[in-house]
């Protein structure tokens, strides 16, 4: 295997700090009210899977794989479970099948060093529109933090209708 580091010289790492996860940073909401139960819907779910076990090829064509699947099917489930115990549900349905979104989701990894938030976006985000029964394309506004919780690995999920588009 060839190297492009130069005979005799070692790799340099650079330390990324690593910082518990603030709650004191929430994003400012877009709406002119703040999001109540009615307007958005939040909830707690495991990670996605990597990019890499997210998708299989076979016969040549990539599929998503069996833990891709799962994990979808796992969001859908604890999607349908979070409406079926709100007492708004039809208001927050209609308003996020009718309106422009904003989704917001805070992953928290075990390590600063081990994944990418852009990893986690498409198969979160297409499984949380899939268990609320709406079009991805509907969601026009996207932001994604990352924070170290080596205890408690989980990312949350924010879906709020928005007035910016």
């Amino acid at each position: 295997m060839a190297s492009y580091r130069s005979p005799g010289k070692s790799a340099t790492v650079a330390r990324i700090p690593i910082r518990t996860a603030p709650i004191t940073r929430i994003p400012v909401s877009p709406l002119p009210h703040p999001p109540t139960e009615s307007h958005s819907i939040t909830l707690t779910l495991p990670v996605p899977p990597s990019v890499n076990h997210q998708y299989a090829t076979v016969n040549g064509r990539r599929l998503i794989s069996s833990a891709g699947r799962a994990y979808k099917i796992h969001v859908g489930q604890l999607v349908w479970l979070k409406l079926a115990q709100s007492t708004h549900r039809t208001t927050l349905l209609t308003r996020l099948q009718s309106e422009w979104l904003t989704l917001s989701i805070r992953f928290y990894f075990t390590s600063a060093l081990r994944r990418d938030v852009d990893g986690g976006l498409k198969i979160a985000q297409d499984a949380l529109c899939e268990g609320l029964g709406i079009n991805d394309n509907r969601i026009v506004e996207t932001h994604l933090y990352k924070y170290i919780d080596k205890d408690n690995p989980r990312i949350e999920v924010h879906l709020t209708p928005t007035s910016s588009f």
